[in-house]
């Protein structure tokens, strides 16, 4: 067999070959040279390399090696695959031996609890026979002793007599104080019976309030009826200026059977208007409950505004169409333009200002400019907005930049505050795209929706879009979507409480 001779000893034996000297004194002196010290010592003597000496080097010290390497990987492949199938295997089979222990334990637990019905099937006619030759018993020997027993015939006439007396007597009573409530009820006109519970520490004023309310009630039941119509007649109750306390309020609310849920479901709110906010609204401590009498205090108001906007919207609407010219018609417009700021008495002008706020919107702004109904305006001057001004009556913030000389607008009482804000929206230039938007929305013959319009209200304040955005939060969190579509109670005599 022919023996491999590596590229070195090849090398080697081409310089014995051609007697090189240099070479041969090196083998002799017993030093290594390396493979490129023998090529680079025959090029310098002029002998060629054959290129078979390159080739065999290259198979030996590469290629060789290589794939040498490479079957090693597919061995490791090999073997890999093998362990991963057998892997795999053994979690089939775990698989499987677990579903089949979970199947038969299910299957046991429901034998077991077969067997366990079926002793309990068995059980029951045991227990009632026993039970129907108990009382059967007891039965048995109480009518038989009754039946052997002398009965004396006056006292049992006597009790029976007392039986029915009694019977009748109850049944004259029940029936009497029916009819008494029903006649109570009939003679009694369906107002709002704003009855004010005394709290244990209330002030003087409040005092006077209570009577104050109960005298008008007790005028109202002595009036003669007029025509009876078939829609309820609500009351519109204004509370004035007092200084109500927040359980004098929460009284008053649960006397009426104010419900938010109830308003939001009937989509109906009773006109009860206050004049202020409670002093002591930030002491409550639960913080639904205060959102909830804010909310309650502010809806009457924003809902009554939006009312009378809508009835001016139709009164605009029957000029229009009818083309009414009369000196009554002519007046109303001209104070129409005046409060609704509108230049050369542009109809489409005015009747695009000429629309509501959104109530989910105002109630949004109220909450955030107001603190809920606790900030120092809100209490001080009925500011629920937080409208500033620079000429009119206004309380001085107290952190604001030098620079600065507004005031935040003051008003008498709340709903004007209301009106004020509606007005602001309908009117100043800042709101333009607003009003454009709502007025789309009226051409597509949509519902004004609060979310709808929140992103064209970034002027009202300094933060701009992040200012919409908590709007937008605010709405939502607290579910103010639901009051969109609320009126007010039908109301049909309208009347102030003369303090």
């Amino acid at each position: 067999m022919k023996k491999n001779i590596s590229y070195k000893e090849k090398l080697i034996e081409l310089a014995q070959i051609y007697d090189v000297k240099e070479i041969k004194d090196y083998l002799k002196n017993r030093k290594d040279l390396t493979t490129g010290q023998l090529e680079l010592i025959l090029r310098k003597n002029k002998i060629v390399i054959p290129k078979d000496f390159k080739t065999t080097f290259f198979k030996e010290n590469f290629s060789k090696p290589l794939s040498k390497v490479s079957k090693k990987i597919d061995d490791f492949k090999d073997d890999s695959s093998k362990t991963v199938n057998k892997v795999s295997r053994r979690i089939g089979y775990f698989k499987e031996d677990s579903s089949r222990s979970i199947s038969s334990f299910f299957l046991k637990l429901w034998r077991v609890m077969g067997n366990a019905g079926i002793g309990v099937l068995n059980i029951i006619p045991k227990i009632g026979s026993t039970l129907y030759s108990f009382f059967g018993n007891i039965f048995t020997d109480l009518f038989s002793g009754i039946y052997h027993q002398q009965i004396n015939k006056n006292k049992t006439s006597k009790i029976i007599a007392t039986f029915f007396v009694v019977a009748a007597v109850l049944t004259i009573a029940i029936s009497g104080i029916a009819t008494y409530n029903d006649l109570k009820k009939s003679n009694k006109d369906p107002v709002i019976e704003s009855k004010i519970k005394k709290p244990k520490k209330d002030n003087l004023e409040n005092k006077k309030v209570e009577k104050k309310v109960e005298k008008k009630q007790k005028v109202e039941k002595t009036k003669p009826k007029t025509n009876i119509k078939k829609q309820e007649k609500v009351t519109e109750l204004i509370l004035p200026d007092l200084n109500l306390k927040t359980e004098t309020v929460l009284s008053l609310f649960k006397d009426v059977n104010y419900d938010l849920n109830k308003v939001r479901y009937e989509k109906t709110v009773k006109p009860i208007y206050f004049t202020q906010f409670p002093k002591d609204l930030d002491e409550i401590q639960n913080v639904r409950l205060k959102k909830e009498t804010f909310i309650k205090i502010v809806l009457p108001l924003i809902v009554a505004e939006n009312e009378k906007i809508l009835d001016d919207r139709l009164t605009l609407k029957k000029i229009i169409v009818k083309k009414m010219s009369s000196e009554e018609n002519k007046q109303w417009l001209k104070q129409k333009f005046l409060e609704y700021k509108v230049k050369k008495m542009d109809v489409n002008e005015l009747r695009r200002r000429m629309d509501i706020i959104p109530t989910s919107i105002a109630l949004a702004q109220a909450a955030k400019e107001s603190g809920w109904g606790t900030s120092r305006f809100a209490l001080e001057g009925n500011a629920i907005f937080g409208q500033w001004t620079w000429n009119g009556k206004g309380i001085e913030p107290l952190m604001k930049e030098k620079s600065e000389n507004h005031k935040i607008l003051r008003f008498p009482i709340l709903r004007a505050s209301v009106k004020a804000y509606k007005n602001n929206l309908n009117t100043h230039k800042s709101y333009s795209k607003f009003r454009e938007k709502r007025e789309a929305l009226r051409k597509k013959r949509k519902k004004i929706i609060g979310l709808d319009l929140t992103n064209t209200l970034e002027n009202y304040a300094q933060t701009g879009s992040e200012y919409t955005k908590i709007l937008e939060q605010i709405i939502t969190q607290n579910k103010l979507m639901d009051f969109e579509l609320v009126k007010l109670a039908n109301s049909v005599a309208k009347k102030e409480l003369d303090l």
